[in-house]
Protein backbone atom coordinates (compact mmCIF):
# COMPACT_ATOMS: atom_id res chain seq x y z
CA UNK A 1 0.00 0.00 0.00
CA UNK A 2 1.10 3.49 -0.87
CA UNK A 3 -0.26 6.72 0.51
CA UNK A 4 -0.49 9.39 -2.15
CA UNK A 5 -1.19 13.04 -1.43
CA UNK A 6 -2.21 15.04 -4.50
CA UNK A 7 -2.40 18.72 -3.70
CA UNK A 8 -2.77 21.98 -5.56
CA UNK A 9 0.21 24.29 -5.20
CA UNK A 10 3.52 24.28 -3.41
CA UNK A 11 3.75 25.29 0.24
CA UNK A 12 5.00 28.80 0.76
CA UNK A 13 6.70 30.73 3.50
CA UNK A 14 6.08 29.75 7.10
CA UNK A 15 4.19 26.51 6.35
CA UNK A 16 6.71 24.97 3.95
CA UNK A 17 9.13 23.71 6.61
CA UNK A 18 6.52 22.15 8.94
CA UNK A 19 4.76 20.49 5.99
CA UNK A 20 8.01 18.94 4.76
CA UNK A 21 8.91 17.90 8.31
CA UNK A 22 5.63 16.06 8.92
CA UNK A 23 5.64 14.50 5.45
CA UNK A 24 9.16 13.21 6.13
CA UNK A 25 8.05 11.84 9.50
CA UNK A 26 4.92 10.24 8.00
CA UNK A 27 7.03 8.55 5.32
CA UNK A 28 8.73 6.52 8.08
CA UNK A 29 5.40 4.75 8.65
CA UNK A 30 3.65 4.75 5.27
CA UNK A 31 5.15 4.67 1.78
CA UNK A 32 4.30 8.28 0.90
CA UNK A 33 4.20 10.00 -2.50
CA UNK A 34 3.34 13.69 -2.63
CA UNK A 35 2.31 15.22 -5.94
CA UNK A 36 1.96 18.98 -6.22
CA UNK A 37 0.05 20.27 -9.21
CA UNK A 38 0.13 23.80 -10.54
CA UNK A 39 -2.40 26.29 -9.23
CA UNK A 40 -4.61 27.72 -11.96
CA UNK A 41 -4.49 31.49 -12.27
CA UNK A 42 -7.91 32.90 -11.45
CA UNK A 43 -7.44 35.97 -13.59
CA UNK A 44 -10.40 36.25 -15.96
CA UNK A 45 -11.62 32.73 -15.05
CA UNK A 46 -14.57 31.68 -12.97
CA UNK A 47 -14.08 29.61 -9.82
CA UNK A 48 -15.74 26.67 -11.60
CA UNK A 49 -13.20 26.76 -14.43
CA UNK A 50 -10.31 27.03 -11.96
CA UNK A 51 -11.60 24.04 -9.95
CA UNK A 52 -12.16 21.98 -13.12
CA UNK A 53 -8.66 22.60 -14.47
CA UNK A 54 -7.05 21.85 -11.12
CA UNK A 55 -9.18 18.69 -10.79
CA UNK A 56 -7.83 17.42 -14.12
CA UNK A 57 -4.28 17.89 -12.88
CA UNK A 58 -5.04 16.23 -9.55
CA UNK A 59 -6.79 13.28 -11.20
CA UNK A 60 -3.75 12.65 -13.40
CA UNK A 61 -1.67 12.03 -10.26
CA UNK A 62 -3.96 9.39 -8.74
CA UNK A 63 -2.84 5.75 -9.01
CA UNK A 64 -5.15 3.41 -10.86
CA UNK A 65 -7.31 1.43 -8.45
CA UNK A 66 -6.53 3.64 -5.47
CA UNK A 67 -9.09 4.48 -2.82
CA UNK A 68 -9.54 8.21 -3.48
CA UNK A 69 -10.18 10.34 -0.41
CA UNK A 70 -11.37 13.91 -0.90
CA UNK A 71 -10.37 16.26 1.89
CA UNK A 72 -13.51 18.33 2.28
CA UNK A 73 -15.01 20.21 5.21
CA UNK A 74 -18.32 18.40 4.61
CA UNK A 75 -16.64 15.00 4.81
CA UNK A 76 -16.68 12.51 7.66
CA UNK A 77 -14.91 13.53 10.83
CA UNK A 78 -12.71 10.98 12.55
CA UNK A 79 -10.68 10.94 15.71
CA UNK A 80 -6.97 10.38 15.28
CA UNK A 81 -7.35 6.83 16.61
CA UNK A 82 -10.19 6.10 14.18
CA UNK A 83 -8.15 7.51 11.30
CA UNK A 84 -5.16 5.37 12.29
CA UNK A 85 -7.31 2.22 12.50
CA UNK A 86 -8.92 2.95 9.14
CA UNK A 87 -5.56 3.62 7.45
CA UNK A 88 -4.08 0.44 8.94
CA UNK A 89 -7.05 -1.56 7.62
CA UNK A 90 -6.40 -0.13 4.16
CA UNK A 91 -2.73 -1.09 4.50
CA UNK A 92 -3.73 -4.65 5.30
CA UNK A 93 -5.92 -4.75 2.18
CA UNK A 94 -2.83 -3.66 0.18
CA UNK A 95 -4.82 -0.93 -1.53
CA UNK A 96 -3.28 2.45 -2.34
CA UNK A 97 -4.94 5.41 -0.65
CA UNK A 98 -4.87 8.76 -2.44
CA UNK A 99 -5.81 11.95 -0.60
CA UNK A 100 -6.72 14.98 -2.71
CA UNK A 101 -6.61 18.57 -1.50
CA UNK A 102 -8.00 21.28 -3.73
CA UNK A 103 -6.73 24.78 -4.23
CA UNK A 104 -8.03 28.16 -3.10
CA UNK A 105 -11.48 27.43 -4.56
CA UNK A 106 -11.65 23.87 -3.22
CA UNK A 107 -12.24 20.67 -5.16
CA UNK A 108 -14.31 20.45 -8.31
CA UNK A 109 -17.61 18.64 -7.68
CA UNK A 110 -16.64 16.04 -10.29
CA UNK A 111 -13.55 15.01 -8.31
CA UNK A 112 -15.16 15.35 -4.91
CA UNK A 113 -18.25 13.36 -5.93
CA UNK A 114 -16.29 10.60 -7.67
CA UNK A 115 -14.05 10.02 -4.64
CA UNK A 116 -14.51 6.81 -2.66
CA UNK A 117 -14.60 8.68 0.62
CA UNK A 118 -14.63 12.21 1.97
CA UNK A 119 -12.98 13.22 5.19
CA UNK A 120 -13.04 16.48 7.07
CA UNK A 121 -9.71 17.67 8.42
CA UNK A 122 -11.56 20.27 10.49
CA UNK A 123 -15.15 21.38 10.90
CA UNK A 124 -14.34 24.63 9.11
CA UNK A 125 -12.76 25.56 5.79
CA UNK A 126 -8.95 25.52 5.85
CA UNK A 127 -6.57 27.17 3.41
CA UNK A 128 -5.15 24.40 1.23
CA UNK A 129 -1.63 24.76 2.63
CA UNK A 130 -2.93 24.43 6.18
CA UNK A 131 -5.06 21.42 5.15
CA UNK A 132 -1.89 19.79 3.81
CA UNK A 133 -0.10 20.42 7.10
CA UNK A 134 -2.99 18.95 9.10
CA UNK A 135 -3.12 15.86 6.86
CA UNK A 136 0.65 15.34 7.05
CA UNK A 137 0.60 15.59 10.84
CA UNK A 138 -2.31 13.14 11.08
CA UNK A 139 -0.55 10.67 8.78
CA UNK A 140 2.46 10.85 11.09
CA UNK A 141 0.27 10.56 14.19
CA UNK A 142 -1.56 7.57 12.68
CA UNK A 143 1.76 5.81 12.17
CA UNK A 144 2.76 6.35 15.78
CA UNK A 145 -0.64 5.13 17.00
CA UNK A 146 -0.43 1.97 14.89
CA UNK A 147 3.05 1.21 16.24
CA UNK A 148 2.11 2.10 19.82
CA UNK A 149 4.66 4.89 20.05
CA UNK A 150 4.24 7.70 22.62
CA UNK A 151 3.65 10.66 20.25
CA UNK A 152 -0.15 10.38 20.56
CA UNK A 153 -1.19 11.11 24.15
Amino acid sequence: MRVVVAVVGKPRDALAAPIRDYETRAARYWPLDVHEVREESARSLTADVVRAREAERLASKLPTGALVVACDELGRSMTSKDFAAWLQAERESARDVAFVIGGAYGLAPSLRDSSSRRIALAPWTLPHELARLVLAEQLYRAGTIVRGEPYHK
